[in-house]
């Protein structure tokens, strides 16, 4: 019989094949097993085609590859891609320098609802435990486990929101803490599949990180009675260290814009709807 999973894991990459290969050890690890992983890849070199070959021969769940030239921050051309190459109707996002915990998928299953969308958060590992991180730690769970060195790094501020990293299956307690999130990140969200077709998926003229892939669309999703719903201490998730990346003031620009505009769909995403010709005072800025 066909395969037919329930989740589609949507995973953005550009190169650094090394965190890519415990991203698949850490899936492989997943108490949740009907999924499938789409690599949304932005242009990366070989290596990281190589890695993908080597992870589908390893293991058992299915893994797709989708590559287009490297020609600037095109992210979200090919998050859109991903969306089309999905097979399951709920979809699951991270990002290629991000590590689910064992029971990251369950908990995005487990908690859908209709008409929501689940916002998750990620521990900021420190350089220290990125550095120190290997395949070995993370296919025996390792990685999950927090001992003094983690919690110290935390307190001198080398890491944050090591607290984000406990797992707390209780709603209740969630609730008692006041674990909950306004914002959504875009390596840590899933979505209903139905839902990013009725905004037309991710806006593709953002060209940088930073509010495109996350703000723009929980922004336009609640303009159709899409709401957040807090995953804060559940789908755990672990972000390997590199130095910030800066987000462009064009893509905040574009943002304020798309605010302004009070419109649901963007008009270059899933389907390119701009006709040539158009008016060039388009509330969103766009030229036809």
């Amino acid at each position: 019989m066909k395969f037919s999973p329930k989740i589609s894991l949507i995973v953005a990459v550009y190169n650094k094949p090394e965190n890519l290969r415990l991203v698949f050890a850490a899936c492989d690890r997943q108490s949740f097993r009907e999924f499938e992983v789409i690599i949304a890849d932005d242009g990366s070199g070989p290596a990281v085609k190589d890695t993908i070959a080597e992870a589908q021969n390893l293991y058992a769940f299915p893994i797709i590859h989708l590559w287009h030239d490297d020609n600037g921050w095109r992210k979200n051309t090919m998050l859109n891609n991903a969306i089309r190459a999905s097979a399951a109707e709920y979809l699951v996002f991270i990002d290629g320098d991000c590590l689910p915990g064992k029971d990251f998928l369950l908990d995005h299953w487990n908690e859908r609802e209709e008409n929501k969308l689940l916002m998750g958060r990620r521990v900021e590992t420190s350089e220290r435990w990125s550095k120190a991180l290997t395949i070995d730690k993370v296919r025996s769970g390792e990685f999950e486990r927090y001992g003094w060195s983690e919690w110290i790094d935390g307190l001198k501020g080398h890491s944050l929101r090591v607290e984000d990293g406990i797992r707390i299956p209780s709603r209740i307690m969630r609730t008692l803490l006041l674990r909950n999130v306004r914002g959504m990140l875009g390596s840590n969200f899933s979505v209903e599949k139905k839902h990013l077709h009725a905004i037309n998926g991710f806006d593709e003229l953002y060209n940088g990180p930073g509010c495109g892939e996350d703000s723009d669309i929980q922004y336009r999703l609640g303009l159709i009675g899409v709401t957040g719903k807090s995953m804060r201490n559940l789908a755990i998730q672990y972000h390997i260290w590199h130095p910030r990346t800066p987000t462009s003031q064009a893509c905040w620009d574009r943002f304020e814009m798309v605010k302004k505009s009070n419109e649901p769909q963007c008009e270059i995403g899933l389907n390119k709807k701009k006709q040539e010709g158009a008016n060039e005072n388009s509330p969103l800025g766009i030229k036809g």
